[in-house]
């Protein structure tokens, strides 16, 4: 532009060659300006484009996120009202165990008040409370209640000695070694090591955690310690600093993608997620519902093996007890004391 004023206020005539390489010089001026404002517009284009293909991409991300988010609350809310479900069972269960109670003090005084011979009232009694106690085994998942009837029975019977309830005996003799000698968990202890996993849930490492500098420090000072005891002193700083830089470094091997994309809130809904599935399991196992309980424990074991630090202590103590409490749960079928009551039916009907 300053050649083109000096050619304008430029008066004097000039040569015809000096006006053609003005000419030429503006053009190619003017196609450069051109070429340049085209090139400027292509790149505008194309990182506008690329903006707006990240912006679209950030939005479906978040938009994901969120639903996730809102279908694990929605979970919880529905585990939390299976809970609550469960809790208003076992309500109930306790409530019929009293009426059970009640009923067993009524047909007490019933039987009391009958006008029967020795041995009819010595075997309704038996029989009443062996059936009372095969009810109580049933509610409280304890065979404790079987054997103990069975024990009092057979010293009443001991007692009575009459010879038309041999067969009795031999057969209350029978299901007592069978009942002993039968695998079976206790439900109580079942309990227990489920509260311990609840207990235990809260201090679980999750399998995207990131150890603490100071515990990368302390791992590597340990590992350096013994070996730089007895060097110089400027191999020992050496060492000092290649271990202050490899604890710069932290490599992990996550083998499910999902449980390294978790989020600190959805790390969050994870753990309670995996504790109200062993409550319910815990509930499962009191109202006797043993298949959903199994189920639970399952969904349990693959959260834990998917989402938690496998190579952690708790999570392998956790794991342990997981196992032990499902084999336990293979095991809480209630033995039957057939032979007894076939010959209980036998004797009442003086055969």
């Amino acid at each position: 532009m300053t050649l083109a004023l000096a050619l304008d206020t430029d008066t004097s005539p000039q040569p015809s060659g000096d006006s053609a390489g003005v000419s030429s010089r503006r053009t190619l001026m003017t196609w450069l300006i051109a070429l340049v404002a085209v090139l400027a517009l292509i790149i505008s284009l194309v990182l506008w484009q690329k903006v707006s293909a990240l912006q679209e991409h950030l939005a479906r991300q978040s938009a994901e996120v969120q639903n996730q988010s809102i279908e694990a609350r929605v979970m919880a809310k529905q585990a939390l009202a299976l809970a609550q479900e469960a809790s208003g069972r076992f309500a109930v269960f306790e409530s019929r165990l009293s009426e059970v109670t009640l009923q067993r003090a009524q047909l007490e005084e019933l039987m009391q008040n009958l006008s029967r011979s020795a041995d009819e009232n010595l075997v309704v009694d038996i029989e009443s409370a062996l059936r009372l106690a095969q009810q109580q085994a049933q509610l409280t998942g304890s065979i404790e209640p079987l054997l103990s009837a069975l024990k009092s029975a057979a010293q009443r019977l001991k007692r009575a000695a009459q010879p038309r309830l041999a067969m009795l005996e031999r057969a209350m003799a029978r299901d007592t070694e069978r009942i002993q000698s039968t695998t079976f968990s206790d439900t109580p202890s079942l309990l227990v090591k489920l509260d311990e996993l609840v207990r235990l849930s809260d201090e679980l490492v999750l399998a995207n955690a990131v150890a603490t500098a100071k515990q990368t420090h302390a791992s590597a000072t340990a590992t350096h310690s013994g070996a730089i005891s007895e060097v110089a002193w400027w191999q020992r700083l050496v060492s000092m600093l290649a271990a202050q830089a490899r604890a710069l470094v932290r490599v992990s091997q996550i083998d499910a993608p999902e449980a390294a994309l978790l989020s600190p809130d959805q790390s969050f809904f994870l753990r309670e997620n995996f504790k109200l599935k062993l409550l319910n399991a815990r509930l499962g196992v009191l109202s006797r519902q043993i298949t959903s309980a199994q189920a639970d424990l399952k969904s349990a074991e693959v959260s834990l093996r998917k989402y938690f630090d496998s190579q952690s202590r708790k999570t392998q103590i956790a794991l342990d007890v997981l196992q032990q409490v499902q084999v336990q749960m293979r095991y809480l079928q209630i033995p039957q004391m057939d032979e007894t009551l076939t010959a209980l039916t036998t004797v009442a009907a003086g055969h």
